[in-house]
């Protein structure tokens, strides 16, 4: 199963959840950002290759689906609804992930 994760600018939070689910038997994960200036920005490949999306806010949500309407058809985009208050890594960021995203996904 292919995971995408968006945030703002692919520095903390959507890394975190790549590196935290790419351990998972059978999850492929990628983070990226809807900035310009990403580390890696938000693409239509990147929306075609995810099963599933995973946005941190609902500002982000907006941004995907009003970008990539005709590329969503068929896919489950989710909010997070994770602030941007955390450091990469951080472990309590770490432990919202992975209570808010089994309910989207199996693991």
């Amino acid at each position: 199963m292919n995971l995408l994760f968006v945030c703002s600018e692919n520095r903390l939070r959507s890394p975190t959840a790549e590196e935290a689910f790419s351990e998972y038997e059978g999850i492929n994960a990628i983070g990226c950002g809807t900035n310009i200036d990403s580390e890696t920005p938000l693409s239509g490949d990147l929306i075609e290759w995810a099963d599933v999306i995973f946005v941190m806010e609902k500002t982000h949500k907006n941004k995907v689906s009003n970008k990539y309407k005709e590329l969503l058809k068929g896919k489950k985009l989710a909010c997070l609804e994770i602030p941007d208050n955390y450091q990469r890594m951080q472990p309590e960021l770490i432990k919202l992930l992975t209570s808010k995203v089994p309910r989207y996904v199996r693991l």
